[in-house]
């Protein structure tokens, strides 16, 4: 047999190294209180008493993008990916109190491709500056024989911490409490296997003018990415009018708002009382998706729904509104029979809701 090499075999060693040298100005604009040492050590440090924290809680989360990449990598649109990996990551942390404090990022292809993998990991950096957390580390695993020509994985890990009495949800939490939702930028990084068979079931391209995004393409709008709300979220919690947040991914409202809320209660939601982006009605009407399909796999335009007092809503919603968020009084926490199960019930359904 001759001599044969790695990159006979199918991994560039000079390619990985080009992508670290491209991607560690990206980790360095991360940067923040607390980080401690650079890109290329065997582990990341983190400084908890640098951060600021005296009795900490860490909490952490792991996630990825779903078939959502399948859309990037058609379309030749990486960038916004990398948000979308974070956000998926430092939501599920804000909702519990925490604040996202660094973020480790895994990338796996077939044949490495520098401009792709720096693409995406730009959008990674971006992600992580949004939500305050430092990108100090990850993983670029080139595997020939694994993934097609073109395509490559992600999976996102982000630790945040709480001081111990700051942790969501409450235990007050209960009837006559309000429900603020906060408007999601659009699909976020759910459903994509139903949003990729609409498409295809529509022959729609791409490339084609999206007919609810003027200017735009169908996989440009598509891939809008996840909205980040570690900042406003916070800007409530620390400002103490926070009792529980829930972050609204696979599932929808029915599949994760009663994840932080007692036994003994519903969520009364009414869903006239926000205007889901276009995009919704177009998936309802291209599918024939009944309503309640649409909200057992889609956020249908909340990203994020927050629990506050009564009395609280008013300061609430001035906070999130500074802090850029659109924000919708949607409902309230009724007492249910004693011993059920939390649950939501949803109202004017059909009032102003996608229609297939």
């Amino acid at each position: 047999m001759a001599s044969l090499t790695y990159r006979d075999a199918g991994v560039d060693i000079e390619a990985g190294d080009a992508l670290v040298d491209a991607i560690k100005p990206l980790a360095r604009s991360t940067d923040r209180s607390g980080t401690m040492g650079g890109l290329g050590g065997f582990g990341a440090l983190f400084d908890l008493k640098a951060a600021g924290f005296k009795d900490p809680v860490l909490v952490s989360s792991t996630d990825g993008v779903g078939t959502k990449l399948r859309l990037a990598i058609d379309s030749g649109h990486h960038d916004g990916v990398g948000i979308d990996l974070v956000a998926m990551c430092v939501n599920d942390l804000v909702v519990q109190g925490a604040e996202p404090l660094f973020f480790l990022d895994y990338f796996a292809t077939g044949k490495l491709e520098v401009a792709q993998a720096s693409a995406v990991v730009a959008g990674i950096a971006e992600g992580c500056r949004q939500a305050g957390c430092a990108l100090v580390g990850g993983e670029t695993a080139e595997m020939p024989g694994m993934y097609g020509k073109g395509d490559y994985d992600l999976a996102g890990f982000s630790v945040g911490a709480a001081e111990r009495t700051d942790l969501l949800p409450k235990p007050d939490v209960g009837a006559g409490d309000v429900l603020l939702g906060l408007l999601s930028s659009g699909v976020h990084s759910n459903g994509y296997s139903l949003v990729r068979r609409i498409v295809e079931g529509g022959n729609a391209g791409l490339k084609d003018p999206a007919p609810f995004a003027s200017g735009r393409t169908l996989g440009e709008a598509l891939l809008e990415p996840t909205r980040i709300y570690v900042k406003s979220v916070l800007a409530v919690h620390r400002a103490g009018l926070l009792k529980a947040a829930a972050h609204i991914t696979g599932g929808g409202l029915p599949g994760n708002l009663p994840r932080v809320l007692p036994a003994g209660t519903v969520a009364v939601v009414d869903a006239a009382a926000w205007t889901p982006p276009p995009v919704f009605a177009w998936l309802a009407r291209m599918g024939g998706v009944v309503p309640e399909e649409m909200l057992r796999v889609f956020n249908c335009g909340l990203g994020m729904v927050l629990v506050v007092a009564e009395n609280s809503v008013g300061e609430a919603t001035r906070l999130l509104q500074e802090a850029g968020e659109t924000v919708a009084r949607i409902g309230r926490i009724e007492t249910a029979p004693e011993g059920d199960e939390a649950s939501v019930r949803v109202d004017n359904l059909t009032a102003q809701w996608p229609q297939p």
